[in-house]
């Protein structure tokens, strides 16, 4: 499992796939979500602004992050 800090209160799902490689553009990004291929905290993640905090866990295929504060 892969961990991303984070200097503010959250980060936006759209940006959290991108900063950590899991989506190459903001396009890939949404259509992963929009594929229902993104989970947090173990649930499908359907909106593409979701505000990750420290804790959450993201999932897309095999891959998995967990969010920080720093």
């Amino acid at each position: 499992m892969t961990e991303f800090v984070i200097t503010t209160e959250y980060i936006e799902l759209l940006g959290l796939l991108k900063a950590t490689g899991l989506a190459m553009t903001g396009g890939h990004a949404k259509m992963l979500v929009e594929d229902g291929e993104v989970m947090v905290n173990g649930e499908v993640e359907s909106r593409k602004r979701r505000k990750l905090r420290a804790g959450d866990v993201v999932q897309v295929s095999n891959s998995q992050v967990r969010v920080l504060n720093s």
